[in-house]
């Protein structure tokens, strides 16, 4: 793809945003490139928000943005949601870290085994790396090997032991992660995804201590997993009696209210969840079988105690805003919702770009929306229509950094904010957002022509 300089772009940008610009600046003394996550990183500089309400949020500006970052994916019943706010301003009035145990928890718990079909037991960590990490560590405690076997393009949060070939391009050198070591690679397995036969001959060939999938597939259905396929993992996996952990921190609850496994009708091992888990504030759980997180317990059947401290663990904030999302998850309408909105925006988005002839098409299940750039493909007939056929190396690539950022920045001047070359829907985004959604993408290639780019 030709690089060009978004100058159209960035001038306008940089009038719309100016206070923004000026706290960047200021941002770039105190934190590495100025940001503090990757994903918020942009050129010439993110925007800022001081607030956010619905399935809007508002920059420091004063301008209403449509998100559909939700927090990257946290914010399933949309920002500030009534109940939300009401649990946790009458909780932080009573303690936010008591330093003991709470009912909260006990009935936080309760709910993840209610909703999620694999939840035999339950244990609370702050974050999805985390519950990732103590999920290999149980497995190899329990299994008493070493190896894991990651798919190719999934994340699982950046702990050493999963960085591996999350991102692309998936050759050797995306094997080289700086700052991980050799002997922490060597004990990770990579097989292509959506692949049973792969999987069967990692299976048999390294006898792994678990295998690792990530909800519906790559990075939140960038290569879509569908049902019929974890069904086969699971059914390999038990066969010999291998761990499977399925990694539901994005999907989890989301999807469906019994998450991506209630939707494919199949029982993991261990499930790692977070976001939606905790309302939207920091949190995430381990939750499966209970023979295995026995190994957390003390004086437990292998006299082998996996240690797990943590400040934070089930902090009586973040589990009253856990215990408020997950009473209206349980209704349905959450992910019934988010699902249905995001069918109708890809199908109004695709809808332009044919109409535009642009070299974009928009496609994802639930309620996720990924564009794929540089597609001279047919136009989608249906609304499961995969790109390529699902094949992994097309779908899952790198792209032009200067198109990623110039397009973010064009849709944000038409007051949308996009997680990149994702989005997702929430229970709050509505008829209105799809409306002013796709008319900002329609300017936004327009702008992207005005400043060279081939789309």
């Amino acid at each position: 793809m030709t690089v060009a300089t978004a100058s159209r772009i960035e001038q306008l940008f940089t009038e719309r945003f100016p206070k923004s610009a000026e706290l960047y600046h200021r941002a770039q003394q105190i934190f590495p490139s100025g940001v503090t996550h990757d994903g918020r990183y942009l050129k010439p500089f993110p925007i800022y928000a001081k607030s956010a309400q619905g399935s809007r949020k508002t920059s420091v500006e004063g301008h209403q943005i449509i998100d559909y970052w939700v927090g990257h994916g946290a914010m399933l019943l949309g920002h500030s949601h009534p109940a939300i706010v009401e649990a946790v301003q009458q909780q932080v009035a009573r303690s936010t870290h008591p330093g003991a145990c709470h009912e909260l928890e006990l009935e936080w718990g309760e709910l993840v085994q209610q909703l999620v079909p694999s939840a035999e037991m339950v244990r609370f960590t702050n974050s999805g790396t985390e519950a990732t990490l103590m999920a290999l560590r149980v497995a190899r405690i329990v299994s008493g090997r070493s190896k894991v076997i990651k798919f190719a393009g999934h994340f699982h949060g950046w702990h050493d032991n999963l960085m591996h070939a999350a991102h692309p391009p998936h050759d050797e050198s995306d094997y080289e992660i700086p700052g991980v070591t050799d002997g922490v690679s060597e004990d990770l397995v990579i097989i292509p995804p959506n692949d049973l036969a792969a999987l069967e001959t990692a299976l048999d060939e390294h006898n792994p201590a678990c295998v690792i999938h990530e909800g519906n597939g790559t990075h939140w259905g960038v290569v879509p997993a569908s049902a019929e396929f974890l069904r086969g993992v699971r059914r390999l996996t038990e066969e010999r009696g291998i761990i499977f952990i399925l990694d539901e921190v994005i999907t989890g609850f989301r999807v469906h209210p019994n998450s991506f496994q209630g939707f494919c009708e199949v029982v993991p091992d261990m499930t790692t969840l977070a976001k939606v888990l905790a309302g939207g504030l920091p949190g995430g759980c381990l939750a499966g079988r209970a023979d295995l997180l026995q190994v957390l317990a003390f004086d437990n059947p292998l006299g082998k105690k996996m240690k797990h401290p943590g400040t934070y663990n089930a902090n009586p904030l973040s589990a009253s805003a856990g215990i408020a999302a997950l009473n209206l998850v349980a209704t349905g309408e959450p992910s019934a919702t988010s699902n249905a909105t995001a069918v109708a925006l890809r199908r109004e988005l695709n809808g332009v770009f044919a109409e535009k002839d642009a070299r974009i098409v928009a496609y994802g299940h639930f309620s996720a929306i990924k564009m794929l750039p540089d597609y001279d493909g047919p136009r989608p007939d249906r609304d499961d229509f995969v790109p390529f056929d699902g094949d992994w190396r097309k779908l899952d690539r790198s792209f032009d950094q200067s198109l990623s950022h110039a397009f973010r920045c064009a849709l944000l001047l038409g007051g949308v904010d996009w997680m990149g070359w994702g989005g997702s829907t929430s229970l709050a985004h509505d008829e209105s957002d799809i409306d002013q959604t796709v008319t900002a993408y329609a300017q936004a290639i327009d702008l992207l022509r005005e400043d060279g780019f081939p789309v």
